[in-house]
């Protein structure tokens, strides 16, 4: 899999993840483009960190992922080694991403991207936990991509969507602060 810049990066053999198509990756950061550097990046469902790498890749000064396969969390240190420099910071953290999201306060966060296994239904708790614990900055945004065949999203508790963008069988809904 290569990212911005044409840098390979590792995955998992398997079907344990899904990697996020290069298509919808790209059309994420045409939207996002003039958001992500110096940003404070959050990658929840990480699989690989691809998503994670290409913010890293395009000027984020920090990122953290949440993953909850061991396996997947070593390729993720080792693919963000691989494309970060001194001056970012990264972290991962392997777990539940409905139980790790809370350790993380008092940080906010400007973009937050969540990808969590289609037919898994955490959705609109991990939207809720962000609200409630406060981690989307003031002017920051949520990506959440998902098959609407499984999920279909709605406004939850202090978030609010503001577009949608369907690639196929997958769409990429948008949350802000109400």
């Amino acid at each position: 899999m290569r990212i911005y810049g044409n840098r390979k990066l590792k995955t998992l053999s398997g079907q344990n993840t899904r990697p996020t198509s290069a298509r919808v990756r790209e059309a994420l950061f045409n939207i996002w483009q003039d958001r992500v550097i110096d940003c404070r990046w959050l990658d929840l469902c990480s699989g690989n960190g691809v998503m994670g790498a290409e913010a890293l890749c395009r000027g984020a000064k920090k990122a953290i992922a949440i993953e909850l396969n061991a396996k997947a969390c070593q390729i993720i240190k080792q693919n963000w080694q691989q494309v970060s420099n001194q001056d970012q910071v990264f972290q991962v953290i392997k777990g539940d991403v409905n139980i790790k999201l809370q350790p993380l306060q008092p940080q906010q966060f400007d973009l937050i991207y969540l990808d969590p296994p289609y037919a898994i239904d955490v959705y609109t708790s991990v939207l809720e936990k962000i609200s409630r614990f406060a981690l989307l900055a003031p002017d920051g945004a949520i990506a959440v991509e998902h098959n609407p065949r499984y999920w279909r999203a709605k406004d939850v508790d202090g978030l609010q969507i503001y577009k949608q963008k369907t690639y196929g069988n997958t769409t990429l809904t948008f949350y802000g602060h109400l």
